[in-house]
């Protein structure tokens, strides 16, 4: 093999190896991180954020947001959004806490609309029922991190 086919092979190979890594890390979700995308990616991953992760709140509030529009709840979301940063503000976060917050909020609002929208039976009895719960401690301003859907 003359030294242009070695080079081309060696390219070849990098590249393949490139796109494994690729693909594997947007498995996780490291791809979204890098991008910026804080945030639920899917309605599972917000139902199974963690009260100790950071973003636990601003994922949750937006989940319940999204779930409670896609449910016909009356509410306004964009007052729920409002009350929610002004609460964080309030709490001491910084100026680069809030963005990160607002984007963690806005990213999982418009993920899980987009994940559960095309769902027909998304809205059952018990289902309704978890979101009421939530959306009724968040709307009286109780934004601790403890969502959970029922099943």
């Amino acid at each position: 093999m003359d030294g242009t086919g070695a080079k081309r092979a060696a390219y070849a190979a990098l590249a393949v190896a490139a796109a494994l890594l690729l693909a594997a890390l947007s498995a996780c979700g490291t791809i979204d991180r890098v991008r910026k995308k804080d945030g639920a990616t899917t309605e599972t991953e917000a139902r199974n954020v963690t009260p100790q992760d950071p973003l636990a709140r601003p994922i949750q509030v937006g989940w319940t947001s999204a779930r409670a529009s896609h449910c016909g709840f009356v509410f306004n979301p964009d007052q729920l959004r409002s009350d929610f940063l002004a609460a964080e503000a309030q709490a001491g976060a910084t100026q680069e806490q809030m963005q990160k917050i607002a984007r963690a909020y806005d990213y999982t609002r418009e993920s899980v609309t987009a994940t559960i929208k095309d769902d027909l039976r998304y809205c059952n009895k018990e289902r309704t029922a978890a979101i009421r719960r939530d959306l009724n401690r968040y709307l009286a301003g109780d934004y601790a991190p403890s969502a959970r859907m029922a099943q």
